[in-house]
């Protein structure tokens, strides 16, 4: 009986280690405090009245050097990526239009509203780390 406690109680502090490694955030880092900033003012400085898929591919490929290097550092990048998900998921959506040639002013100044929102929470994020 004691050796069945014994193998129970090793076998849940077992997984719950493996499970803590999802609540530890991951360390400060300069080279993804730096690119975060450059995303920023990417969007701060898209002009939509001139070449937006230009524009917009610059900062698409910034999110995706962010996300290659993180991904490259590990396990325990997954929450920064994951603060940087929905400007992804944003800055595709304005690509495949722009790619289409289905941009408009109107469309990418309200996009980049959300943009800036966007990288303003994920730039917190990813600053405020230790």
């Amino acid at each position: 009986m004691k050796r069945l406690i014994t193998l129970l109680l090793l076998t849940v502090m077992l997984t719950g280690c493996a499970t803590i490694q999802s609540w530890i955030p991951s360390f400060w880092d300069d080279n993804q405090s730096a690119r975060i900033v450059d995303v920023r003012l990417g969007i701060d400085r898209l002009n939509c009245a001139g070449d937006q898929l230009a524009q917009i591919t610059r900062i698409r490929d910034d999110l995706r050097w962010f996300e290659l290097y993180s991904a490259s550092k590990g396990q325990l990048q997954k929450d920064v990526i994951a603060l940087i998900a929905p400007m992804q998921a944003t800055v595709e959506d304005m690509y495949a239009r722009n790619s289409k040639g289905q941009g408009s002013v109107a469309y990418c100044e309200l996009k980049r509203t959300i943009m800036q929102q966007q990288a303003q929470r994920a730039a917190a994020g990813i600053l405020g780390r230790w």
